[in-house]
């Protein structure tokens, strides 16, 4: 029989490609999968029923439990009142006290039976690390981003970010193998905790590609954004008053929820600037068409703003859509994407929010056919040979299968 692994994340399937991803690499590779997720969002329902009933895995969806918000008042009184005694605040408390669905997840976690446990984000932990134990199992981690750096600079902030450090310092330790979204986050683990992380890129398979490049004439040049939630913390206000300085006519196409009105206020900006003609919301889209909506656009944008330790290390699964589209991406220079740059040659331009002139300088430097001709051949390139799926999936395999292997355990299609 092959070795089970279940995957725990608090998030709904239609939100985390990167569970879907790892889920479909494993079942490959010859492990029986089960992911225990969440089926919270009304607005992602109807995705998350398309994909297990789609999948060649197992999924278990969890409901909002009723004790969570009770929970969630009464930790967080425990863990202030422990804090201000000096005393230390129990990693079951901490996890509590974020209203995170720990207990459902636990709960249906422990059900499972499986070898290895893997914990996305930090609700999934504790519930991964309880069943782990309960089964005499394995854990591991994933870290999409450095959780207990996501608010770090970010006003009433800090005791979230005490009980998310105080969860990743109780369960990583015990971990048998860590993986992280880029190697600064990687490096930021290991040096708050010891650890070591795979770097496993935010990166998608070949199959989403296009078949082939699209021609573009860059007249005009067309932009494009995309997130789960539109926001005005995501460097699109600088790209906007770099619209209205370039010489080049630019259009910006932002995709995502505008529940909080953040996309009105950006449209406000733009018509204030002259160009709101050209800027234009687009509605949520499926994660499966990510890839080719990215290949109608010229230039893709990943415009991490200096918010908080995270976003200044992090790698947006952006960067990676746009390469595999074919599309050239203008990347802030964070520390993490000024890092990957020369990398990505000629696919890839770095510019600072703080200065609109500059990056409107790149834009005309890009309405050039000749150069974004060069720039998309590059990206194109780029995605079919090195960021894709089919291949940086071998990192989690081979980080999965040397875990059994140090705990003296046969795995994949050789445990039979």
């Amino acid at each position: 029989m092959s070795r089970a692994v279940c995957i725990v994340s608090p998030g709904n399937l239609a939100s985390n490609p990167r569970v879907l991803k790892e889920a479909d690499a494993l079942h490959g590779a010859g492990y029986e999968v089960t992911a225990v997720v969440c089926n919270y969002s009304d607005a992602l329902r109807g995705e998350d029923d398309a994909i297990a009933a789609s999948v060649p895995w197992k999924v278990v969806r969890v409901n909002r439990a009723v004790e969570e918000g009770v929970a969630a008042r009464a930790a967080t009184v425990l863990a202030k009142i422990l804090l201000s005694t000096g005393m230390p605040v129990p990693a079951s408390v901490a996890a509590c006290s974020a209203r995170a669905p720990v207990m459902p997840l636990t709960r249906a976690a422990r059900q499972i039976r499986a070898d290895l446990y893997i914990a996305h984000y930090i609700a999934a932990l504790p519930a991964a690390a309880a069943a782990a134990r309960h089964h005499g199992a394995l854990l591991g981690f994933d870290a999409e981003d450095f959780h207990s750096g996501e608010g770090t600079g970010a006003p009433g902030e800090t005791f979230r970010m005490q009980m998310v450090e105080t969860v990743e310092r109780a369960f990583l330790p015990s971990c048998t193998y860590t993986t992280a979204a880029s190697p600064l986050i990687g490096e930021a683990y290991a040096r708050r905790y010891g650890v070591s992380p795979s770097t496993v890129l935010n990166v998608f398979p070949l199959s989403m590609a296009p078949s082939q490049p699209r021609q573009r004439n860059a007249r005009p040049l067309r932009a494009y954004w995309f997130s789960q939630t539109i926001g005005l913390d995501r460097g699109l206000q600088p790209f906007i008053e770099a619209m209205a300085k370039a010489r080049a006519a630019v259009t910006l196409d932002i995709r995502g929820s505008n529940r909080w009105g953040h996309g009105d206020a950006l449209l406000a900006l733009a018509h204030e600037l002259g160009v709101g003609d050209r800027v234009k919301l687009l509605p949520m889209a499926s994660p499966g068409e990510m890839v080719q909506l990215a290949a109608q656009y010229d230039i893709g944008l990943s415009l991490e703003a200096d918010v908080s330790e995270n976003r200044r290390i992090c790698l947006t699964n952006k960067i990676f859509t746009y390469l595999l589209a074919g599309v050239p991406v203008v990347m802030s220079d964070t520390p993490a994407q000024s890092r990957l740059a020369p990398d990505l040659g000629a696919a890839a331009r770095l510019c600072s929010l703080a200065d609109p002139a500059g990056l409107a300088a790149i834009l005309d430097e890009l309405a050039s056919e000749i150069v974004l001709a060069e720039a998309a051949a590059e990206a194109w390139k780029l995605g079919r040979e090195r960021y894709n799926w089919d291949r940086e999936q071998a990192i989690l395999l081979t980080s999965v299968a040397a875990a059994f292997e140090r705990m003296g355990r046969p795995v994949g299609r050789a445990a039979s």
